[in-house]
């Protein structure tokens, strides 16, 4: 089961240890990626290890919790509010039914919060799944924005197959390279990804490669042969695959 990634943010240093140490205890589902002191500190550390879920401090000084809430512009998270002041936006948070922790947290009310965080996290996943296959579904729709789930240790992404340079079989992962540089490692081999890409365009060129034709620029005729892409990238062509990849490319890149 995939650990939910979290970070607590919280103005007090004591605070933060002490829900750590409950998280360890009672909650092990849970991974935290950070914390911090304040605010401003909070949305960068959400933007950076864009978190599952966040346990987030009402009352701190500057800019408290509900600031750093309106200060973003969108939220993939799920949040537990923490406070010391039963009064302190409490009635507002019930409405919209959100979870909220009083301090000092009773460890049975934080796995109960943390489960039904983990129950809204796994729905939404589930949400954006079947989304992604009503997509692909829909006859009308152009196959360059047709998307394809790509699951990694901290996330489900997905990704337009036009986004994706090329993909490279790395033990029993495959690692994805995407347009801008981004490199995404993906916990499955790259035979369960080879059939499917080749439909949007795909080339396997060698059995550790699988190379979008969007993105190839030349064949370079060393040895068996070297695709050079746009980004760069020299990708080798094996001898088995050779007479395929220079066959697939004079019928059109």
């Amino acid at each position: 089961m995939a650990l939910m990634r979290a970070i607590i943010i919280d103005d007090e240093p004591n605070n933060i240890d002490n829900l750590r140490e409950l998280l360890t205890r009672y909650c092990p589902a849970v991974s935290v990626a950070g914390h911090a002191g304040n605010a401003d500190a909070g949305i960068e550390l959400i933007l950076k290890t864009r978190p599952e879920l966040v346990f987030l401090d009402i009352q701190m000084p500057g800019k408290n919790g509900f600031d750093l809430l309106k200060s973003l512009s969108s939220y993939d998270f799920e949040v537990i509010f923490v406070t010391g002041f039963e009064q302190y936006g409490i009635q507002a948070i019930r409405f919209s039914a959100i979870d909220y922790l009083l301090k000092p947290i009773d460890p049975q009310e934080l796995q109960q919060a943390v489960q039904r965080a983990e129950g809204k996290i796994a729905e939404k996943k589930q949400n954006a799944q079947l989304q992604n296959l009503m997509h692909l579904l829909m006859e009308s729709r152009q196959k360059s924005e047709h998307r394809i789930a790509l699951s990694s240790a901290r996330e489900t992404r997905f990704v337009k197959t036009s986004d994706i340079i090329r993909c490279v079989a790395e033990n029993n992962y495959t690692a994805f390279f995407l347009r801008g540089g981004e490199k995404l490692l993906v916990s499955k081999p790259m035979f369960e990804y080879d059939e499917t890409l080749t439909g949007y365009g795909f080339l396997r060129c060698h059995h550790s490669h699988l190379v979008n034709k969007l993105y190839i620029k030349s064949l370079l005729k060393e040895d068996s042969g070297y695709l050079l892409l746009e980004d760069g990238a020299k990708i080798p062509v094996s001898r088995m695959k050779k007479d395929a990849v220079r066959l697939a490319l004079q019928n059109g890149l």
